[in-house]
């Protein structure tokens, strides 16, 4: 039976957004017995967000298990994410070590399947409320801290309070804006298009990712056997971009090496893009409010990592504050316990996207490591937990992978030279 409303609180926690990100925290926190209003200012259940990688990592799997999504992503034909990248190297083409455990994974899946998915399985959580057509106007602080939202509605304004605000609301959170939260905001010097094709068979059915430094591509295979393919080259190929958008896309794919066959595949989409999508870091809490997903941290595109930490920050939160949005804690204690973590987890991911958001070529370290991973199995699985983000960028470059990296390199140079 829910528990009754207070006087001073509608609901425990009000979460602005149901995508990702606010539709697993809206679950997560209602399992731990919290009332959740869920706003969402599009009316449509089916609305889904169309500029994504439509991707997962990794990392996140155990969300999506936690969640109760496995079993309905493998029936609606998300695909697993196997990947191959290539480099200057050759390509580096992950496989599990004999006789080993299978690598990792979680799905390449359309937003337009696994949003309504998430959303509708939020909708059925008992204690949670989802609000359709409710935008985020303003909220209101009281003391110092946030206690609630305004919000227009289809029925007019309405104030809905609450023990803690979350903005799962992107990158442009109307929640954070309305707080007065500061944005960190880095440029980033590539551009990208994505489109949506039929009928684009890829070497092993498994995505491909191209670093050609400084442009960058991806050919991700998804549900319903649509493929993602998005191109992110370096700014100054703009101007040829803006003049004719199909045929510099076209021209684009079909110089990559072992080139997706575009003219042969079936275009369902249109070519949609940005040319400015810069990299947005936020502190994620404030007293009474907290950020997840965008909001508080926007990665760049080309490495895939959104919806992946969309999630995670969800589980996160729900599980650093829901006894204390329940009444049964410190909530200011549990928000930076909650902080704590997404920057331990974040921040050296997010500091490395920033830098190679300049379009800058590998570094030597990199150099060293991808040059290794491109010739060694135990060095593309290395690379594999990496790009899956299972481990960070100090694991990723640490002293002992650098000294083998080294030494693979030496050999390979000596047999080369032999």
């Amino acid at each position: 039976m829910p528990r009754p409303e207070s006087a001073e609180h509608d609901y425990d926690v009000v979460i602005s957004g149901a995508g990702l990100a606010g539709s697993a925290a809206a679950i997560l926190l209602a399992r731990r017995g919290v009332r959740v209003a869920l706003l969402e200012r599009r009316s449509d259940p089916e609305a889904y967000k169309v500029l994504c990688t439509h991707s997962i990592t990794a990392n996140a799997f155990p969300v999506l298990d936690e969640l109760g999504l496995v079993p309905d992503l493998e029936k609606a034909g998300a695909v697993r994410n196997e990947a191959r990248w290539h480099t200057r190297w050759g390509w580096i083409e992950p496989k599990p070590a004999p006789g080993g455990p299978a690598l990792p994974y979680a799905y390449n899946v359309r937003r337009s399947t696994l949003d309504p998915l998430i959303r509708s399985r939020a909708a059925q959580t008992p204690g949670v409320d989802l609000l359709l057509g409710h935008q985020v106007t303003g909220v209101v602080r009281e003391a110092g801290r946030t206690v609630g939202v305004r919000a227009s509605t289809p029925r007019g304004e309405r104030e809905i309070r609450a023990r803690l605000v979350v903005g799962a609301d992107g990158k442009d959170s109307a929640v954070a804006k309305h707080a007065g939260m500061r944005t960190w905001t880095h440029q980033n010097n590539r551009f990208g298009y994505l489109a949506h094709f039929r009928n684009l068979p890829l070497r092993d059915g498994i995505g491909h990712t191209w670093f050609l430094e400084p442009d960058m591509a991806y050919a991700f295979p998804n549900d319903d056997g649509v493929t993602v393919l998005a191109v992110l080259p370096d700014k100054k190929r703009l101007p040829e971009f803006r003049e004719d958008l199909e045929g510099s896309f076209a021209a684009f794919v079909r110089a990559l090496p072992e080139a997706p066959a575009i003219d042969s595949a079936e275009r369902v989409s249109k070519i949609i893009g940005t040319v400015d999508h810069p990299l947005h870091l936020r502190k994620p809490t404030a007293p009474g409010l907290a950020l997840i997903g965008d909001a508080a941290l926007t990665g760049d595109p080309l490495w895939g990592v959104g919806c992946g930490w969309a999630l995670e920050s969800a589980r996160w939160l729900a599980e650093a504050v829901a006894p204390a949005a329940a009444g049964r804690g410190d909530l200011g204690r549990s928000l930076r316990r909650y902080a704590r973590k997404h920057q331990r987890k974040l921040r050296g991911h997010q500091t490395l996207a920033i830098d190679f958001a300049t379009s800058r070529p590998f570094n030597p370290a990199e150099e060293m490591v991808f040059a290794a991973a491109a010739r060694d199995a135990a060095m593309a699985r290395h690379m594999h937990l990496f790009a899956s983000r299972l481990i960070g960028p100090v694991r990723f470059l640490n002293p002992v992978v650098m000294i083998k990296a080294s030494l693979i390199n030496i050999r390979h140079r000596w047999a080369d030279e032999g």
